[in-house]
């Protein structure tokens, strides 16, 4: 019988990055330790999660393309459905249950493998197939003399929704803790690895690639979905990324001041208009991965005098908080920060008038930076761990839809993405407002509705003393973007 291959890593195809399969042996690693280190994991306990399941689209029988579910991505890198995975704390045995696949399966499917082909695939410990009844698992659990099995229950506190435990035919006949893995796994999700942080490197790379063909194509009375094609043809093309971090944004002129534009009620279908300004918020991802980059342009390449002061205001905002991150400073502060210097180069430029401080304390900014200042990036878009125990969550207008405000640490993966839009609704309430009226100069104010709006967001890691910018091939200053684009006609 010949042998099969033992590849020591990852790779969606022979052009693509190569990514050791090592980075989820020194999770399970990483787990293990501070597993050990909890009074409440006794010796003979048994990490046990539930992968991702095939899912239909509504009552048909059209699969939706899987991706696995992020925690199990994270332990194992596992590419298939229905899939549990075990880890044994005291020694870290890695053990994969994989589906007992029927015999049909080949002729649809493929191959269907024996455990030896999953256990060298995953460079795990063990493979066992199981069947709907679970049995296997049971069997399995039971001959390694499980004192206690730690489920994953939570609450994500990015999108509020649980986290969904294993859950099995005969799991009651073990001992179950669902207070301690939830909280460590997610804190080491955090906390990026030099393997994670190197594919991110990557797939950041190939984002912002993708972006530089966007400038570069795009023009006037093109629609948004062409140029949103052109940004994801390029990061599968180019970069062997075949899913996207999350629905692209591909807003131009108002449409830039709806924040999360793109979705299937606004599915970037608008016509792009010379003279516009171009928001494009996408980012793809690879193994899991993901990146989260935003560039705003004029679609003709030259910037009026209007777009100009926004988009400098903006990218100061940008620059200030990124000299600002570093090991110990707090996110609270950073989205404060560029609050002011946006309110400073409105007041400059003669939109607000007054005290700056009398500003922040009006919450001016948040009528033009409505969102947070930034998110953890990972295997989510929006990674977990914003707000571990202890942590509480602002509710100052502006701060209240910060996904973090933690203080940050050495290996966090961050966006760092101000923004200042003109949204008709927040410039109404602001105009209604004593307090905040009495700073706006109702004249010049009233010139930027419809404008849009601006939003610059890089990728960062955290180090000691600085950060490191993952998306540093970008043209970013006015000057950078025009001769990047030829400033068109």
């Amino acid at each position: 019988m010949a042998t099969l291959p033992t590849p020591a890593y990852y790779s969606f195809g022979p052009y693509a990055k190569k990514v050791p399969l090592a980075l989820h042996k020194r999770n399970r690693e990483r787990l293990c330790e501070h597993l050990r280190e909890l009074a409440g994991v006794p010796s003979g306990a048994i990490v046990v999660l539930k992968g991702g399941v095939t899912m239909l689209r509504h009552s048909t029988d059209h699969e939706i393309y899987f991706r696995q579910e992020s925690y199990m991505h994270w332990l194992f890198g596992v590419l298939e459905p229905d899939c549990w995975g075990a880890v044994e704390v005291d020694t870290g045995n890695s053990i994969l249950f994989m589906p007992d696949l029927p015999a049909d399966y080949a002729v649809w499917m493929g191959t269907i493998h024996p455990p030896e082909h999953f256990k060298m695939k995953y460079d795990v410990d063990e493979v066992h197939f199981t069947k709907e009844n679970h049995f296997k698992i049971v069997a399995e659990l039971k001959k390694k003399n499980a004192s206690k099995l730690l489920l994953l229950r939570g609450i994500n506190t990015d999108s509020g929704n649980p986290t969904e435990p294993a859950d099995f035919n005969g799991i009651d006949q073990f001992e179950l803790d669902y207070d301690h893995l939830f909280n460590i796994i997610s804190e080491l999700r955090v906390m990026k690895t030099d393997m994670e942080l190197d594919v991110m490197r990557y797939v950041t790379q190939v984002s912002c690639n993708a972006h530089k063909k966007v400038m570069k194509a795009v023009k006037p009375l093109m629609t948004q979905y062409q140029a949103e094609s052109i940004f994801e043809h390029s990061c599968f093309a180019d970069g062997a990324c075949k899913l996207m971090s999350y629905d692209c944004i591909g807003a131009s002129g108002a449409h830039c001041a709806t924040l999360h534009y793109g979705h299937a009620g606004n599915p970037n279908d608008k016509v792009i208009q010379n003279g516009d300004m171009c928001l494009f918020d996408m980012g793809c991802e690879y193994y899991c991965y993901g990146s989260d980059v935003t560039c705003s342009f004029p679609v003709n390449g030259h910037f009026t005098d209007d777009q100009k002061m926004v988009y400098e205001a903006v990218l100061a905002a940008s620059r200030a908080v990124m000299d600002n991150t570093k090991e110990g400073v707090c996110w609270v502060d950073n989205h404060r920060l560029a609050e002011r210097v946006i309110l400073i180069h409105l007041k400059n430029f003669g939109m607000l008038k007054g005290d700056v401080d009398d500003m922040m304390r009006a919450h001016m900014g948040a009528i033009f930076m409505p969102h947070g200042l930034g998110h953890f990036i990972g295997i989510d878009t929006h990674d977990v761990g914003g707000y571990p125990p202890g942590v509480e969550r602002p509710t100052e207008p502006g701060l209240e839809s910060l996904r973090t405000a933690r203080n940050l640490k050495a290996g966090m993966a961050i966006t760092i993405e101000p923004g200042c839009y003109f949204i008709d609704m927040l410039m109404d309430q602001a105009l209604d407002s004593q307090e905040q009226s009495a700073f706006i100069e109702r004249e010049v104010f009233a010139r930027f509705r419809r404008f849009g709006g601006v939003r610059i967001e890089d990728d960062v890691v955290v180090r000691e003393h600085d950060c490191e910018l993952l998306s540093h091939s970008l043209p970013r200053t006015v000057s950078e973007i025009q001769v990047f684009m030829g400033a068109k006609s």
